[in-house]
């Protein structure tokens, strides 16, 4: 006997109470959270009665050994095994996931499943998958605790001439070698002027006297990520450095202040800015201080200016202030923490303190 999957439990809820008959779920990482399947091409079916997992024959061994409770079912090209579930079903009222489907998928749908009235929803599953259970967390810490392990040992390698794509690749492949799944994102490795870039690419320019550098990381671990950044100076320190370094660090101080239980993701946003603003630098400081991150690096909550949801235990966010500018460089320092029941627990272990590399 299967043991009941609370997360079916609390769609077919949703389903039940917008008279919806089947539910289409065709995001890999929606259908991951929901099954346990990790393969990325299938879709999966639920109804009040049953869950259907179809997947072609690349994936039905796997999806056998992962998905437990559903029912598996191979995907072929001369028949449409959904639509003949759909019949043998009953289901005549479908929803599907308008936030991941393409207008042209739309229209397959449509003409597919003739007959069927076509539901459009969004956030069903995104929505439970705010608050983490605390296996989820645990990964996440997981992936965490890599990355500030690589990190470490990364600083060792930093030094003047080094190479951004160079410090880049040593990073992945030190996250790997130490159990990553792979990265939760492309590192960033921004050095000069070119700091003053947020998601800059690593390329082959050389870290040099005087410079930031930046880097931007984060490892998976069982499908997990962490996100992480940190801020160097190179050799030369001057003021406008230091001054921008402590601007960054006190804003990024005082939006984990911020967060707790109950206050919404712009709050965070704004006892971050107001530093910054204050500082002299709120035009250099453009996106929202922090975002949700669990199978997806970037998923709700929103911590940004907009970021109306309400923060509640379980929940795991960024909080990632910035100050970049043109022609200058850029800083930027980031930490994952978890919300807890009183305030929040933070996962990344790094220092903060301003750091000078003179070699």
């Amino acid at each position: 006997m299967s043991i009941p999957n609370p997360r079916i439990a609390a769609l077919r809820e949703k389903m039940a109470c917008e008279a919806i008959e089947g539910l289409l779920v065709t995001d890999p990482l929606n259908w991951r959270y929901i099954s346990g399947f990790r393969g990325d091409a299938g879709a999966l079916l639920l109804t009040q009665a049953s869950s259907h997992l179809f997947t072609d024959s690349r994936y039905v061994e796997q999806a056998h050994n992962e998905a437990e409770g559903f029912t598996i079912t191979m995907t072929t090209l001369d028949t449409d095994q959904i639509q003949a579930t759909l019949q043998k079903e009953g289901v005549r009222r479908l929803a599907f996931e308008k936030d991941h489907v393409t207008y042209s998928v739309w229209e397959k749908l449509k003409e597919r499943f003739a007959g069927v009235e076509m539901i459009a929803v969004s956030g069903w599953i995104e929505e439970q998958r705010m608050v983490k259970a605390p296996g989820e967390i645990a990964c996440i810490a997981k992936a965490q605790e890599i990355a500030d392990d690589a990190f470490a040992l990364l600083t060792q390698s930093i030094h003047k001439g080094v190479r951004e794509i160079d410090l880049a690749l040593e990073l992945e492949f030190t996250m790997r070698k130490m159990g990553a799944d792979g990265l939760a994102f492309p590192i960033t490795a921004v050095t000069g002027e070119r700091s003053s870039l947020p998601h800059g690419v690593p390329t082959g320019q050389v870290v040099s006297d005087g410079d930031f550098l930046t880097l931007d990381f984060g490892a998976k671990y069982e499908g997990y990520c962490s996100d992480e950044t940190r801020t160097f100076v190179i050799g030369r320190l001057d003021r406008k450095h230091e001054e921008v370094y402590d601007a960054v660090l006190e804003a990024q101080l005082a939006g984990l202040a911020a967060v707790k239980p109950g206050v919404q993701g712009r709050d965070v946003d704004a006892a971050g800015r107001k530093v910054i603003d204050a500082a002299g630098y709120g035009m250099y400081f453009g996106h929202g201080i922090g975002h949700g991150v669990g199978l997806n690096v970037h998923e709700d909550p929103s911590a940004g200016k907009k970021g109306e949801k309400v923060l509640g235990p379980g929940m795991v966010v960024t909080v990632e202030p910035g100050i970049y500018i043109p022609g200058f460089g850029g800083c930027r320092i980031e930490d994952i923490v978890v919300v807890t029941e009183t305030g929040c627990r933070i996962l990344s272990c790094s220092p903060k303190e301003l750091r000078v590399i003179d070699k």
